[in-house]
Order: C-alpha cells, then sequence, then structure tokens
C-alpha cells in the first residue's frame, strides 16, 4: 500500500501541470480548426485583397497560477525556411480572457492595457493575415494561447518572433492551440 501512495505523489510531484494544463483552449468564433480562413481576416497588401482583421479570440480554463497570456499566429508552411509570425501579442493581463476583433491593428487601440504586440514578418506590430504565394497548397496557420507563470516577459515591441517565441517556452504553463488554412489558386 505505501508503493501505491508513493507512485501517486510522485506522479503528482513530476507532472504538476498535466492536469491544470489539459483543459487550457484557444478559439474563435470566425475560425474553426482546421476549416479555411476567410477573407475579412486575409491580409491587404503582397497581392491579396482581404479586410486584415485579426479575429475575435477566446480562451477558459487556465491554470490557477496563470500571471500573464500571450496570443501568437505562426505559419510553418511559408517558403522562409523558417516560417513566418502573423501576430506576436505578450504581457495580456490575467483577468482578460479574449480579445476583440480587430483588437490587432497595429495602432495597439483594441489590446487590453499593458499589452504589448511585437514585430511580424511583415516588419511592423500588429496582425498581418494570411497571404501565402498564389499556388501554393493551401498553409496552416497556428493560433496559439500561452498561459504564462510570469506578470511580463522583459520585451519590447521591437522583439523578433523567435525571441518572443523563447520568452513564452520558458515561461508557458499551458498552450492552447488551434489552426486555420488559406491558399491562393
Amino acid at each position: 500500500m505505501r508503493f501505491a501512495w508513493s507512485v501517486i505523489l510522485l506522479a503528482f510531484v513530476a507532472f504538476p501541470s498535466v492536469s491544470s494544463s489539459a483543459d487550457f483552449q484557444l478559439t474563435s468564433p470566425t475560425i474553426k480548426n482546421m476549416a479555411t480562413i476567410g477573407n475579412e481576416h486575409v491580409f491587404n497588401g503582397f497581392g491579396c485583397t482581404g479586410g486584415n482583421v485579426s479575429p475575435e479570440l477566446q480562451w477558459s480554463n487556465a491554470p490557477k497560477d496563470t500571471k500573464s497570456f500571450a496570443v501568437t499566429v505562426y505559419d510553418p508552411d511559408a517558403p522562409t525556411g523558417s516560417g513566418w509570425w502573423h501576430w506576436l501579442i505578450f504581457n495580456i493581463p490575467p483577468s482578460v480572457n479574449s480579445l476583440p476583433a480587430g483588437a490587432g491593428k497595429s495602432d495597439s487601440i483594441g489590446m487590453p492595457q499593458g499589452a504589448i504586440q511585437s514585430v511580424t514578418d511583415f516588419g511592423h506590430p500588429g496582425f498581418g493575415g494570411p497571404c501565402p504565394p498564389q499556388g501554393d497548397k493551401p498553409h496552416r496557420y497556428i493560433f496559439t494561447g500561452f498561459a504564462l507563470k510570469v506578470d511580463q516577459l522583459p520585451l519590447k515591441s521591437e522583439a523578433s518572433g523567435a525571441m518572443v517565441g523563447y520568452y513564452l517556452n520558458q515561461n508557458a504553463i499551458a498552450k492552447a492551440s488551434f489552426t486555420g488554412l488559406y491558399g491562393r489558386k
């Protein structure tokens, strides 16, 4: 019996975040997992003519020890050798559980107070919608929400996607993702 209790105790010590992060979810009412992203979110430039409006996002069931949130949008299929960062937001207060549509404007008016939008691969902060090369297969746009163990990341809006990603992965206690698809013929 003592052995069984030791194994149970060891499981809780070795894997403390498994039960608290398993339920963390990120969703959007306008982008469903593995569905085509609508034109209202597509980039307006590089040959694309979309609305370039960031989608409404909602997250729920974050671990109780969450001190801040972050959101990223990443295209691993971009023909760059390193993918393409479409949106990077961090230092979202723990009291916030959603972002309204259009929050990703480069002027940051729709962002929660204290949140920072970092430079994307488009060269400026703010949401940059999908716009894969014409003729490519549909690209995957991975929307990821991070529940973080720190109040703030020590970064400014000039931080690169790689630098933001490094700090997010070092401080994440839970992650939740969904993937939207978009291609041009």
